[in-house]
């Protein structure tokens, strides 16, 4: 895979990746009413709840940046993905509004 992904991932270190064209996916499992607000641009959705039946549309060849509004329920969905035998994703720490207050300050929030 080439990097080894820590449980928790900063956004600066996430936009660090993003210039670089560091390959990575970024999976996005806040709800469909959230991501219509804001998105990382060509992340994957799929709501928590949906993330089991969603495994395998993820790649299994890069990291997997998870994210969701402040960070509680990507962490979640990390737990069970490296539990279920996807050892390659990570926690977007803070979630899309660490991203909007630090990185991108744009991006809409809510």
């Amino acid at each position: 895979m080439g990097v080894d992904l820590p449980l928790q991932m900063g956004v600066a270190e996430l936009a660090r990746w993003r210039d670089e064209k560091v390959p990575h996916v970024v999976l996005d499992v806040r709800e469909p009413w959230e991501t219509a607000i804001c998105l990382i641009e060509g992340s994957i959705k799929a709501p928590l709840g949906d993330v089991p039946g969603s495994v395998s549309r993820l790649p299994t060849d890069r990291p997997i940046v998870v994210t969701c509004h402040h960070g509680m329920r990507s962490l979640r969905a990390v737990s069970w993905l490296r539990a279920n035998g996807v050892p390659n994703a990570g926690n977007l720490a803070g979630g899309i509004e660490a991203r909007a207050r630090e990185v991108d300050a744009a991006m809409t929030t809510y």
